[in-house]
């Protein structure tokens, strides 16, 4: 049997993280989460097969951290879906190595879609 399909949310508001944490868990996928976008810099091992990431944290502004995530090669391939509540962002996030972005507050229905998307996209890129 596959292993469960690892998601982790950087987002620095609680509730969300609470939110999307309860309803990923509960469609099969295994959550991990930060509220500081910096750590993901630091992530060594056990990396995510996707990352749900916030544009505006405390400190921390999430494109910045989605290029670094990009240009380093042991987390370059694993897709980023950014969040947030400023549409206008959509292209700032793309621009930045975002391979989708999902306007806040979300359905989530939508974000179980894009997710699912994503991590398709991903594995078939990685059989290739």
């Amino acid at each position: 049997m596959d292993r469960p399909k690892r998601v982790m949310i950087a987002d620095d508001d609680k509730a969300i993280v609470d939110a999307v944490q309860a309803m990923l868990e509960f469609g099969g996928y295994e959550v991990s989460y930060t509220y500081d976008g910096a750590t993901l810099l630091d992530l060594k091992e056990n990396f995510p097969d996707l990352i749900l990431l916030d544009i505006w944290m405390s400190g921390t502004d999430g494109r910045d951290v989605c290029k670094a995530l990009k240009l380093k090669e042991l987390t370059r391939d694993i897709p980023v879906i950014m969040i947030s509540a400023s549409p206008d962002l959509e292209n700032s996030a793309k621009e930045a190595g975002a391979e989708d972005f999902l306007e806040k507050p979300f359905d989530m229905d939508d974000l179980l879609d894009k997710i699912g998307v994503q991590l398709k996209a991903s594995s078939e890129s990685s059989i290739c």
